[in-house]
């Protein structure tokens, strides 16, 4: 039995794509380097052609995933992405851990507020609506609470006519260590 080729890799599944950010706002650097990039909605990057921190410059996952960055504020942000085929479980509807995946940059953006390193402590999901290709996913993550180096933050997942998809809840730990 010969093996298939296997198929070629998408542009926006290249380690070099950078996901995509929108709004004027000083927490975003001029630098790029290899995470997310300028770009429409749909590509890997930030809406309205703005560069990216350095944290999300090196975010190769969002980036594969075609995740644009909508809204990047102190403990808030938003973060969409097109469900493309290859994103399909055998049920062809969306993969659960791709939806948890939005969720978790989109958490992760909002819960990086400062020049701390902060990380997931623990998050958990809840799945609402099945969603197939084709359709937008939208997560808008914001603050409950930040406590010391401890943090509570809810996302919730949306897709395009709205409706919600999945509820996410995710716990921080700002670290010691400084972003670069």
């Amino acid at each position: 039995m010969t093996p298939s080729p296997s198929p070629s890799p998408s542009p926006s599944a290249s380690p070099s794509a950078e996901p995509t950010r929108s709004g004027s706002n000083p927490r975003v650097s001029a630098a790029r380097t290899g995470g997310f990039e300028h770009g429409d909605v749909g590509s890997a990057g930030v809406a309205g052609g703005e560069s990216v921190r350095p944290m999300l410059q090196r975010d190769r996952a969002s980036a594969a995933l075609g995740m644009v960055i909508e809204r990047d504020e102190p403990g808030e942000a938003v973060v969409s992405m097109v469900v493309r085929d290859d994103m399909t479980n055998g049920f062809a509807i969306t993969h659960g851990g791709l939806v948890f995946a939005l969720a978790d940059t989109a958490f992760a953006i909002a819960c990086n507020e400062d020049e701390h390193v902060t990380v997931a402590a623990g998050a958990d999901i809840t799945f609402l609506k099945a969603t197939r290709a084709g359709q937008t996913l939208r997560a808008t993550a914001n603050r409950r609470i930040r406590s010391g180096r401890t943090g509570l933050y809810d996302v919730t997942v949306t897709d395009e006519t709205g409706d919600v998809v999945a509820e996410f809840r995710g716990r921080s730990r700002t670290t010691r260590d400084t972003l670069t």
